[in-house]
């Protein structure tokens, strides 16, 4: 997300891969976190993890932690040495 005023929104994209990577959990327009529901809608969301920084700390550590293994994955799967 780009808002006027503000730039892109770092909330925006943890709502995003948060839900695409299953660390932030949605049913119909509803988001939860930890059992915890953080709202309806997605820009319920992207302000609840704006007012409340040490969960959406949380989830950034957890995107992290989650593309690090699997960026790790694919590249134990990847030859490293295959150039002749």
């Amino acid at each position: 997300d780009i808002l006027y005023g503000e730039g892109i929104s770092k909330e925006g994209s943890l709502v995003d891969l948060g839900t695409e990577l299953e660390i932030i959990q949605k049913s119909g327009a509803w988001y939860s976190y930890g059992g915890e529901r953080l709202g309806q809608g997605r820009e319920n969301v992207r302000d609840y993890l704006k007012e409340h920084k040490e969960i959406a700390r949380e989830v950034e550590e957890k995107i992290r932690t989650s593309l690090k293994m699997v960026d790790g994955a694919a590249r134990e799967s990847s030859p490293a040495g295959d150039k002749e």
